[in-house]
């Protein structure tokens, strides 16, 4: 089976700077795939050209073997872009939100009605879904923010840091609509963070974004196996979570 997404020397230019060099990458089918990298290593720029919002200096991007420059209005309704900015209105409620997103999709009458409640309830919004957003916590705006992109219900979900500033039980819920996108609701995802944490619980693939370039891209297993460790001896007890933050294992402390 073909890949539903599949880039081919996908890359970016701005005068003299190369944002992203040619990106090779498949994503299959109801897998949730981890582009991973730090800040500034060219995963908005990726995802922003797999979408359609920035045009490529050279290469291409294929959803469900659409060119996304050539064909982008049939492509881009296969896709749902959660970005990393909160895209809503504070002083309008979740309601009115998705009421809106929704409309923009050409969704309208029972159609949107009935989208707008399955998406609060995969949020957990649903008792304060007339609320003005601006009353909500950090958490829940991410959460509207991510199902205010699930509307029309995309093949291909395409997140981009969702849990950036949010509390460990909005992140774990977002942690749990994830995968449901997938097992429950056959869709696909395209996960982006600088979190190793992240990505380990929640994809079997990962690639590795850094300055530019795609320098791994293989299974976490081998991932791990290849350029991680089992076990890591210090002397200072105080590193332990800037360790566990940075790699995902926990040291061993010894006296």
């Amino acid at each position: 089976m073909p890949p539903l997404l599949e880039t081919r020397g996908l890359g970016k230019d701005y005068g003299s700077l190369c944002a992203l060099a040619g990106l090779d990458l498949e994503v299959e089918e109801g897998e949730i795939f981890g582009l991973l990298g730090p800040n500034g290593a060219g995963k908005t720029t990726a995802i922003s050209m797999m979408c359609g919002v920035v045009t490529p200096s050279r290469g291409t991007a294929r959803v469900d073997g659409l060119d996304v420059a050539r064909q982008p209005l049939s492509a881009r309704r296969l896709i749902g872009l959660v970005p990393q900015d909160l895209a809503l209105y504070e002083e309008l409620s979740a309601v009115q939100n998705l009421g809106f997103f929704g409309g923009l999709y050409g969704l309208h009458g029972a159609q949107l009605s009935g989208r707008i409640d399955w998406a609060l309830e995969l949020a957990g919004l649903r008792e304060r879904s007339r609320e003005p957003v601006a009353r909500y916590s950090g958490g829940m705006k991410r959460r509207l923010n991510l199902v205010a992109g699930l509307l029309h219900r995309p093949r291909l979900v395409i997140l981009d840091e969702p849990t950036v500033g949010v509390d460990p039980q909005s992140r774990n819920h977002i942690f749990a609509t994830i995968r449901a996108l997938c097992t429950e609701h056959g869709m696909t995802v395209l996960y982006t963070s600088h979190y190793m944490e992240e990505v380990e619980l929640l994809c079997r693939r990962v690639g590795i974004l850094d300055r530019g370039a795609l320098i791994a891209c293989s299974t976490v297993d081998d991932l791990v196996a290849r350029h991680g460790g089992d076990e890591v001896v210090v002397r200072k007890a105080n590193l332990e979570s800037v360790f566990l933050a940075l790699t995902g294992h926990r040291l061993r402390d010894e006296a």
